[in-house]
C-alpha cells in the first residue's frame, strides 16, 4: 500500500495527464470494494453472533463481557472522535485541494428522527441497494441472535453464514492483494488535480497529523482508560498485567490478529491471577467481537476523511457513525486487514466518499 502511494503521488508530481488516466484503477478498485460491503457486514455479524451460543444461556458472566467489549469499544471511538477534532488534521484548504473532488457534499446531516427511522428497514433489499447499511446492521444483529435460539436448524443456518463469510474473506483478501494499484490510482489521480508536489507536501502533513492522531488515541485508551478500568475495577495492577501479557503483545505485534494470539494471551491472563473459568469464556469473546483499536481508528479516519473534504457531520451523523463502527467489528474482529473492509462500511454507512481510502 505504502510503496503504491508513493509512486502515485511520484507519478501525480512528474506527470498528471497520465496520472489523470490512472485514477480509474483505483475507482475501479473502491467499486470492488464497495461490492463487497453489503454480504460482508451481514455474513460477519450473523456468524459474530451466532459464535456467542445461545444468548439465553450467556448468565451474567456473557452479559457482563458483551456489555464491558461495547463500553470500551465506544469509549475508544468517543476519544477518537474528540482527539480529531481537536487536532484537526484534516482542516485546511490545501489538504481539501489535493484530495476533494469538486461538489463534494459540505453537510452529512442525519436529524434525530431519520436517525430513529433509519434503524428499521421497510424492505431489506432496498436498503442493501442504496447502502443503507444501519438497518442491515439491526437486522443481522437480531437474526443472528434468533438462530442462537432454534437448535439444530438454527446451527444449520449458521453453518451457511459461516461459509458465506469465509467466502467474502477470501475476495477481500484477492480485492487487498491488488490494493497496492488501487492505492496508486488514487493517489496519483488525486495528486495530479492539485497540481503534484505542492498537493504531495501538503497530504503528507495532513497524514502526519492523523497519524499521530490515532497513536496517541491508541496510547490514552491501552494505557490511561484501560489500565484504569483494570485498576478500579479489577483490582489489579496494570504493570503485573503488562509484565505478563509480554509474549502475547509480542505475538500481536507480529501477526496483526487477536485470534492467533488467543492461546499466549490466555496462558498470560492466567499466569497474572485470573481463573481459567473466566479467562476461557472472556478471552474467545473478545477475539471474535471486540476491536477497540480498529473501532479508534475508524472514527478518527472517518472525521479526517470528512474534514479533508470539507464535510461537516452533524451530531445524528456521528452517532450512526459510531455504531456502525462498533457494531462492525463483530465478527471481522482477530483478522487481519479487516480494519479496511470496515472502514468502507463506516464511511458508506454516513456517506462519505470512498475515495478517501487512497489517503
Amino acid at each position: 500500500m505504502v510503496t503504491g502511494a508513493v509512486a502515485g503521488g511520484v507519478l501525480g508530481a512528474v506527470a498528471p495527464e497520465a496520472a489523470r488516466s490512472a485514477e480509474v484503477l483505483g475507482e475501479l478498485w473502491i467499486r470492488m470494494l464497495r461490492m463487497l460491503v453489503v454480504p460482508l457486514i451481514v455474513a460477519s455479524i450473523i456468524q459474530g453472533v451466532g459464535s456467542l451460543g445461545d444468548i439465553r444461556q450467556l448468565g451474567k458472566l456473557g452479559g457482563a463481557t458483551v456489555t464491558y467489549y461495547l463500553t470500551t469499544s465506544g469509549l475508544a471511538i468517543v476519544l477518537g472522535m474528540i482527539l480529531v477534532s481537536l487536532i484537526k488534521p484534516g482542516v485546511g484548504a490545501d489538504i481539501a485541494a489535493a484530495v476533494a473532488p469538486s461538489g463534494a457534499e459540505a453537510v452529512v446531516d442525519i436529524g434525530w428522527l431519520d436517525l430513529i427511522k433509519g434503524f428499521v428497514s421497510q424492505n431489506l433489499f432496498a436498503s442493501a441497494s442504496q447502502g443503507e447499511l444501519l438497518p442491515l446492521v439491526i437486522f443481522s444483529l437480531a437474526f443472528g441472535a434468533a438462530l442462537t435460539t432454534v437448535g439444530e436448524n438454527g446451527r444449520l443456518v449458521l453453518n451457511f453464514f459461516e461459509g458465506v463469510f469465509g467466502a467474502i474473506m477470501k475476495l477481500v483478501h484477492l480485492v487487498m492483494w491488488v490494493g497496492p494499484i488501487g492505492v496508486f490510482g488514487l493517489v496519483a489521480g488525486r495528486l495530479a488535480n492539485a497540481g503534484g508536489l505542492d498537493g504531495i507536501i501538503a497530504l503528507l502533513v495532513g497524514l502526519g497529523l492523523f497519524t499521530i492522531t490515532v497513536l496517541l488515541g491508541l496510547a490514552i485508551h491501552a494505557g490511561i482508560i484501560l489500565g484504569l478500568i483494570l485498576h478500579f475495577g479489577g483490582q489489579r495492577n496494570p504493570l503485573t498485567y503488562v509484565r505478563a501479557l509480554g509474549a502475547a503483545l509480542t505475538s500481536a505485534f507480529a501477526t496483526a490478529s487477536s485470534s492467533a494470539t488467543l492461546p499466549l494471551t490466555i496462558e498470560g491472563v492466567e499466569r497474572a491471577g485470573v481463573r481459567s473459568r473466566s479467562s476461557r469464556f472472556v478471552l474467545p469473546v473478545g477475539a471474535t467481537v471486540n476491536m477497540d483499536g480498529s473501532a479508534l481508528y475508524e472514527a478518527v479516519a472517518a472525521v479526517f476523511i470528512a474534514q479533508a473534504w470539507g464535510i461537516e457531520l452533524s451530531v445524528g451523523a456521528l452517532l450512526v457513525l459510531s455504531v456502525v463502527a462498533t457494531v462492525s467489528a463483530i465478527g471481522a474482529a482477530g483478522i487481519p486487514e479487516a480494519g479496511l473492509v470496515t472502514m468502507v462500511v463506516v464511511l458508506q454507512a454516513v456517506g462519505l466518499p470512498l475515495e478517501g481510502l487512497g489517503l
